[in-house]
């Protein structure tokens, strides 16, 4: 009997949130798409949280996946850019959180290091590797859609490891995992 499961991964972000969906049969990776949602031309902060919400919805309610693997946001000099990526992040997170879709996020460091063999590889060289693995025909112009879709494989590479990291399965899942960080 083949076991089927889908992935779609979020590399969140409030310029472009990049996304890919894959696909596993018979422990096989199968390329379904890869797009990116362009939040630049909004200047109001608050419409770009509810259209990575919408957007992250629709996908989930499009492809029905069994999992997501997100990007988590990587420690940076800029405080401003780490909070404004946190929102993107914690807003896709509570889209799949509302859907019952387990969760599980990924340092950058660990999805290059998955795809490329090199936790400092470069976007270009993630996206070649994606490109050849999955028989991607034509990548992208910018990258966040490819880095999406490496998140996603990345999980399917994890997902037999006993450590996965952070996931969740629902909102009392994440608030048992995180007790710490809920006031009283």
């Amino acid at each position: 009997m083949a076991t089927e499961r889908i992935i779609l991964g979020i590399d969140p972000g409030t310029t472009i949130m990049g996304f890919g969906v894959i696909e596993i049969v018979n422990n096989k990776m199968k390329f379904i798409q890869l797009n990116e949602l362009m939040l630049k031309k909004y200047d109001d902060p608050y419409t770009k949280l509810k259209l990575i919400f919408d957007r992250t919805i629709d996908l989930i309610d499009t492809f029905h996946p069994d999992e997501i693997a997100i990007e988590a946001p990587f420690f940076g000099k800029n405080v401003q850019s780490m909070l404004k990526l946190g929102r993107a992040q914690g807003v896709a997170m509570a889209a799949g959180l509302s859907r019952q879709v387990p969760i599980t996020e990924y340092l950058p460091k660990k999805i290059k290091m998955a795809i490329t063999g090199n936790g400092n590889a470069s976007k270009e060289q993630v996206a070649k590797m994606l490109q050849q693995m999955l028989k991607i025909k034509e990548l992208p112009k910018n990258l966040d859609s490819t880095d999406g879709l490496a998140a996603a494989v990345c999980h399917f590479y994890n997902s037999n490891k006993p450590d996965l990291g952070k996931s969740y399965t629902g909102w009392d899942a994440f608030i048992k995992q995180n007790e710490k960080r809920v006031k009283k």
